[in-house]
């Protein structure tokens, strides 16, 4: 389900947050279904509960989970997460924009690369 990288620079509880989300992209957590507990999840991928706690913490206050006192953390709704990572999307979009202009880039030369790209997608559907 999950598999930590332990030469990523980036913290375990960020790795975490990210596959999860992917997870739930993808349909691996449905709509309003329970994420496995803190505690579940930290003894299978052997590390500290604090860690599965701040992804969580992470996660809802994105708008990712949420989380019934006594109950456990849930999937947000479908719309929601739709929502979430499309805005994500515009935004890396935004910055992959902003380094190519700043590397130098012509606009014709990143509209030609978006429209090969999205040709090339077409032809393989």
């Amino acid at each position: 389900m999950i598999s930590l990288d332990y030469k990523d620079k980036r913290p375990l509880y960020e790795q975490i947050s990210e596959k999860l989300k992917e997870l739930m992209a993808v349909g691996g957590f449905m709509e309003n279904s329970r994420l496995p507990s803190v505690r579940a999840l930290a003894v299978d991928l052997s590390i500290n509960p604090n860690t599965i706690q701040r992804a969580y913490a992470e996660l809802e206050r994105q708008g990712y989970i949420y989380s019934i006192k006594g109950k456990g953390n849930f999937v947000a709704e479908t719309k929601v997460l739709q929502y979430l990572k499309s805005e994500e999307l515009k935004e890396r979009f935004s910055k992959l924009v902003e380094e190519a202009i700043r590397l130098g880039m012509s606009d014709d030369e990143i509209m030609g690369y978006i429209e090969r790209t999205l040709s090339e997608r077409r032809a393989m559907q």
